[in-house]
């Protein structure tokens, strides 16, 4: 994952008919709380205006190019409404600007012992007037917990935080590039997608055929540094239950492949031919690969499932964590809201929070031997929050759907191999009748944590793709 240091472009807006005070105390208040939370600010110079603040056409062109010199370091717009606010002088700086990012709009509360002229705010109206022309301009916006509040409440700090996401997502999802290492599974129809419709979102499909992967894997010595070097990280990473000392330099191998040809093509995110070519013509699992690649927030996908390690990739964006993608696996006895997702697995092991084996597939290595499919992560997911989401092309409408929602990870015990986590999700049958008749495929990327909001916000707002909200 790139450097996602958020920084936000500062408007406070006023209007000459209150108390510019107001403006210039808000102005000094906002820019500490950022610094203290350690966000870059870019704002107009107090000494290009006469507050030092927005107000009209002329202050609008003003902050517009100052904006525009600092494009790069905008990722965010933060509106902030001291009092009624100018809406000319917020909606013509970001129209002039050229921005395309996230905005938020705080207004602040009124205090109802300093309502005469002099100290009035009425930027709980002005926060109406403001908003009615962002939406006439077709300027997306994000509104605040409630419609005004403090600047030092508790609830601007955490709408601040949440924005923070909301712009780390919206930044981090234009231009990925993903890596498509080796062909489909024949058996995996479910995974096909459209290129076309992703290229239409930004989001470019490199694919590499699986020879040029064992190629180079090949072409490695096995005494070398840097194989050395891959094949003790493996160990120190899990412990390793292997039928010989070959099978991890093998795999080590393997994975430095992976990641020069990820390195050499600028490459964000991956999804992999996992199986059977892998183990039939090279002789491990790609699974340790993967899960050490998405400890370092670089989401990579089984079975060439693209678009699911997209939706990986959106999940750790939001919670600056690793995701993991899942199956849909099992029902929990008659418990009709619980659900066993698994994989071989290639979770990522801080996603466990328990320690981990990294053994032989346990389903392929009954079938192809347990010589050639060392390499699967395998562990007890622990109990806590999480956020799952899905996203899919659909080629008869010609757009990207995906569904979202939260739920537990439980503590319940369950006997089988591979990554377990078993899931509490509110009204589960509800949402797996929506994805069957939508189309869904069985894969889910979950992450650790609640952050739906952000994803709502980030994915359905902004870059606006379709999205199912599960409650």
């Amino acid at each position: 994952m790139k450097n996602m240091n958020t920084s936000f472009g500062i408007i406070i807006a006023t209007r000459n008919i209150f108390n510019a005070r107001l403006a210039v105390e808000a102005r000094k208040k906002v820019l500490d709380k950022l610094k203290i939370m350690g966000f870059g600010t870019v704002i107009l110079p107090e000494s290009e205006t006469p507050t030092g603040n927005i107000e009209g056409y002329d202050d609008a062109v003003k902050c517009a190019n100052y904006f525009k010199q600092h494009a790069d370091n905008i990722d965010g717009i933060l509106v902030v409404l001291p009092n009624f606010g100018d809406e000319l002088g917020v909606v013509n700086t970001i129209k002039l600007s050229g921005l395309n990012v996230p905005v938020l709009v705080q207004a602040c509360d009124d205090d109802n012992s300093k309502v005469d002229v002099k100290n009035r705010r009425d930027a709980f109206c002005g926060k109406l007037s403001v908003c009615n022309n962002l939406y006439q301009y077709g300027i997306k916006f994000t509104n605040t917990t409630y419609h005004t509040y403090s600047l030092d409440s508790e609830e601007f700090t955490a709408d601040l935080l949440k924005f923070s996401g909301i712009c780390r997502v919206v930044k981090g999802m234009k231009g990925i590039r993903v890596g498509s290492i080796g062909a489909r599974p024949i058996g995996f129809q479910t995974m096909r997608f459209s290129e076309k419709i992703l290229q239409q979102h930004e989001i470019t499909v490199v694919p590499v055929d699986m020879s040029e992967i064992f190629a180079a894997a090949e072409k490695l010595d096995e005494n070398s540094a840097e194989v050395k070097a891959q094949v003790e990280a493996i160990q120190n990473y899990g412990t390793c239950n292997i039928l010989h000392k070959g099978q991890i330099s093998r795999q080590a191998r393997f994975g430095l492949a992976v990641e020069n040809w990820i390195e050499e093509n600028d490459i964000d995110i991956s999804a992999i031919q996992c199986w059977e070519s892998l183990e039939k013509n090279y002789g491990c699992a790609a699974c340790v690969t993967m899960s050490m690649m998405g400890e370092k927030l670089m989401p990579s996908a089984c079975e060439v499932d693209v678009v699911g390690s997209i939706g990986m990739y959106a999940l750790a964006l939001a919670a600056q964590k690793p995701s993991a993608l899942l199956d849909w696996n099992n029902n929990f006895g008659e418990d009709r809201n619980k659900v066993v997702c698994t994989h071989c697995s290639n979770y990522p092991k801080s996603f466990f929070e328990n320690e981990i084996e990294i053994g032989s597939l346990d389903i392929l290595g009954t079938v192809l031997g347990q010589e050639d499919t060392f390499g699967a992560v395998k562990g007890k997911v622990a109990p806590g929050e999480m956020t799952y989401f899905r996203i899919s092309t659909d080629d008869t409408s010609g757009r990207i759907k995906s569904y979202l929602g939260e739920g537990m990870i439980t503590d319940d015990p369950y006997d089988m191999d591979g990554g377990i986590a078993v899931c509490e999700v509110p009204n589960l049958q509800e949402l797996m009748d929506f994805m069957c008749r939508s189309g869904f495929e069985h894969h889910v990327a979950m992450v650790r944590g609640h952050v739906a909001e952000i994803l709502k916000e980030a994915i359905g707002n902004y870059l606006g793709w379709g999205m199912y909200i599960h409650e």
